[in-house]
């Protein structure tokens, strides 16, 4: 079981938007450029990166993407905080 992931994230207010991202990731768009021009998270400044971080660190939906999700590709969570595309970057 892994205990520690690398993840991106985007957070934006609405699903449509967070929808919208995804699409444009699909088709070729880099993830940081997109994090720097829509995230309204402070690692938006960072191109999304949250760097390494721990099981149970994060809120538990977030939580459970990162650490059973799909590396690699984004994925769409809902939170208190508003709505994330995440994309995991490794495991470990």
């Amino acid at each position: 079981m892994a205990r520690t992931a690398h993840a991106l994230h985007i957070l934006v207010k609405h699903k449509d938007q967070a929808e919208d991202i995804i699409k444009q990731l699909k088709k070729g768009a880099k993830f940081q450029t997109l994090a720097r021009k829509y995230s309204n998270c402070p690692s938006g400044k960072k191109g999304g990166d949250l760097g390494e971080f721990k099981k149970g660190q994060m809120v538990p939906q977030f939580d459970k993407i990162c650490f059973t999700g799909e590396t690699l590709v984004p994925h769409l969570v809902k939170t208190k905080f508003g709505w994330h595309v995440v994309k995991v970057l490794y495991r470990t």
